[in-house]
């Protein structure tokens, strides 16, 4: 148990949010993103020799981003302008850029323009920055949860270097909680808090800094009641209840988690499966949406392997809609789980794509006359269906020889069964097909 004095009440308390007064004042006192601000780090030293560029900090939610452009600026000695994408427009990055002009002609210093969500601007708006940018008027610090790939324009881009930033790890946010202890009793706010309670804040906080700040602050208020005051495992868990993990649907981690699980399935490895079906959920993914998925799986990666796959994944989306959540949970767990232990073969994803090539490569190649039908006597006349042989009359159902190609294109393979699952029966009824054709 950490040791705190007894709690008591500041006659002048900061009404700011813990996780806006606890903000880092300089780069020793920055936690995680060591990979970026270790000592010897390109961003490091250019910070502490003074250099300024533009840059893009993408990462998830309390990492640090806003904190950075800030130490950015002031390591740096240059202004800094926040402004949210969410709220401004080119109308205010304009007026902002000629501030940061009139600063620079009468005292020469720097201006660092942040826009937070940077993602939320169009193209066309993120255009707006360039001649600024270009012609060194402002250096450039946007901040964004998305791929930075996708969400902008490749001339702010070639612009702006991009710093991913890391979720925090248990032990940066433990270093986080810790320093907020200590300077909440320097304000005469002192609460004790019990090892496995600022633990359980730590795992809780999944990352995100501010997170953890909020939560702790939540905690000191619910410990400052209580006699003795202090932060209680049973507090913990009360302010860390309904906490979901980092999923922002739609945005990088919907897709990073979705392709796990698809890739876990793949790989043959049911319990990985499970665990990520399990962050989805937790994380508040539409549980339909994982159910369309896993029937995708079905057909791309067990296909002819094992045909049951399909049945269940379609049976578990059906499920799902009789029963909801929780209940309907359980069949596309049971749908993962299956598919994941199930031969595999991609064999008919292949072959369609394939044959879709060869559809848009060939064009419009008539159709033979011995495969066209002949419902009227002048079509028959015109040698419609003429020399088709019917395979049910043949023997054992096929009609060795004949051709279904179209005239003028060789014949293709694209269907290649692998020797897995029902794919190798599959693969020796063909073979005897093929002998008896020669």
């Amino acid at each position: 148990m950490s040791s705190t004095s007894n709690a008591t009440a500041s006659s002048d308390i900061d009404p700011r949010p813990l996780a806006d007064r606890m903000r880092p004042r300089a780069l020793d006192e920055y936690v995680g993103q060591t990979h970026l601000l270790g000592r010897g780090k390109p961003l490091r030293r250019m910070l502490e020799g003074g250099h300024l560029h533009s840059m893009i900090l993408w990462g998830p939610p309390g990492t640090g981003k806003t904190t950075l452009a800030r130490l950015v600026a002031d390591t740096c000695n240059a202004r800094f302008i926040a402004l949210s994408a969410v709220l401004v427009g080119v109308k205010d990055i304009r007026a902002a850029a000629e501030e940061a002009r009139t600063v620079r002609e009468t005292t020469g210093q720097r201006t660092v323009l942040f826009l937070d969500e940077v993602h939320r601007f169009n193209k066309a708006q993120q255009d707006a920055f360039l001649p600024w940018v270009e012609d060194g008027t402002l250096v450039f610090i946007g901040a964004t949860t998305e791929n930075p790939s996708f969400e902008l324009n490749n001339a702010l881009l070639s612009r702006a270097r991009v710093y991913a930033l890391r979720p925090l790890s248990e032990e940066d946010i433990r270093r986080v909680l810790d320093r907020a202890l200590r300077a909440e009793r320097e304000r005469g706010v002192s609460v004790a808090a019990r090892e496995e309670a600022l633990a359980l804040i730590a795992r809780a906080a999944d990352g995100d800094a501010r997170r953890s700040l909020n939560m702790l602050e939540l905690a000191i208020d619910l410990a400052a009641a209580s006699e003795p005051p202090e932060i209680t495992e049973e507090i913990a868990k009360e302010v860390a209840s309904g906490g979901l993990r980092r999923f922002d649907k739609q945005g990088e981690a919907f897709y990073d988690q979705i392709s796990a699980l698809h890739k876990a399935v793949r790989g043959s490895d049911p319990d990985a499966a499970l665990y990520w079906l399990c962050r989805m959920l937790d994380g508040g993914c539409d549980p339909r949406y994982i159910a369309r998925r896993v029937l995708r799986m079905s057909f791309e990666d067990i296909g002819l392997a094992d045909p049951r796959g399909q049945t269940l994944a379609l049976e578990a989306c059906e499920i799902y809609e009789r029963l909801g959540s929780p209940e309907g949970e359980l069949a596309i767990a049971e749908a993962v789980v299956f598919l994941a232990c199930a031969a595999k073969s991609n064999a008919v994803y292949v072959a369609f794509n394939e044959a879709m090539q060869d559809a848009a490569r060939f064009g419009s190649l008539e159709v033979p006359m011995h495969l066209r039908n002949a419902p009227t006597r002048l079509m028959k006349e015109l040698g419609y269906g003429k020399g088709y042989r019917y395979a049910h009359d043949e023997p054992d159902g096929y009609a060795a020889g004949q051709q279904y190609f179209p005239d003028g294109m060789p014949p293709r393979q694209y269907y290649r069964p692998v020797p897995r699952g029902l794919e190798l029966k599959i693969a020796e009824a063909l073979e005897r097909r093929r002998g008896q054709g020669k």
